[in-house]
């Protein structure tokens, strides 16, 4: 076939077209703006109100200057006991959020033969968790005076009697942890504040931490890390490597904005309003 001035017209125009929509795809990931010019933004939450998370997770992150948010389980020892450092927690700016009062989760999900039969979430109906939710947002409205909370559901379990509670409690959170998964939003302008992905840290490097951290960087759109143990307890990372990726962290604030969970969602929903 002959090629001609008009066949090399088309390629530049078909060239043209496939790079301008590879560029309006890079602009799109582009478009949501994180507070300083920052990059992405990470959430550093802690579940279960354990006493690790007292002895390190805090001390690191108040030496570090940044802020986290625990998820209290009302009915844990570590509350019992040690009161008045939760209260402390919360005058330095930590965010205490909602985890229920027992913890409780399906026990008919795989593995989950540590469930005790009185707090099967099986069991219960949507207006029983319901209540048992309520009730932990007035002992945390005790603990700190505020009224604006988030929640995590325990074990990520939604159904209470097999119907779906965190409809039920939706409108009294400003944000939910719902989802599992890599903890790395895909896509900001699909997010959703009440169905918002974990991942659980266990048995992990700092290093492994701070890829996760990079992997939303180059997305330009937020890491949910949810902690257990830090330095003891269980599901735990040691407590050298918490303080390793919490000073990555403190160390490229130019990249990351980290925040406590709720203002990084009063953060979100403002922009999606616009």
């Amino acid at each position: 076939m002959k090629i001609t001035n008009m066949h090399f017209m088309w390629a530049a125009i078909l060239c043209g077209l496939f790079y301008t929509s590879a560029g309006y795809a890079e602009d799109a990931k582009q478009t949501f703006k994180w507070p300083k010019g920052a990059k992405a933004a990470i959430s550093l939450s802690y579940d279960d109100a354990l006493n690790s998370q007292l002895d390190h997770a805090i001390p690191t992150l108040n030496k570090h200057g940044l802020k986290g948010t625990f998820y209290l389980q009302i009915n844990s020892p570590a509350i019992d006991k040690r009161l008045p450092e939760w209260r402390a927690a919360a005058k330095a700016g930590h965010e205490l959020a909602n985890h229920t009062i027992f913890h409780q989760c399906s026990k008919s999900s795989p593995g989950r033969d540590w469930v005790d039969a009185g707090r099967d979430l099986d069991k219960l109906t949507v207006a029983q968790m319901k209540d048992q939710v309520l009730v932990t947002n007035t002992v945390l409205y005790a603990i700190d005076g505020l009224r604006e909370r988030t929640f995590t559901a325990p074990c990520l379990d939604k159904l209470a009697g097999g119907q779906n509670y965190i409809d039920a409690v939706k409108s009294e959170f400003v944000a939910i942890k719902s989802e599992g998964g890599t903890g790395v939003v895909e896509d900001m302008s699909k997010f959703d504040p009440y169905a918002v992905g974990v991942y659980f840290p266990n048995n992990i490097t700092a290093q492994q931490l701070i890829d996760i951290a990079k992997q939303a960087a180059d997305k330009g759109t937020m890491a949910n890390y949810t902690f257990h143990g830090v330095g003891g307890d269980h599901l735990s990372v040691t407590a050298e490597v918490h303080e390793e990726f919490i000073k990555y962290l403190a160390a490229h604030k130019d990249i990351y904005y980290v925040d406590t969970f709720i203002n990084e969602m009063k953060y979100v929903k403002a922009q999606q309003k616009k």
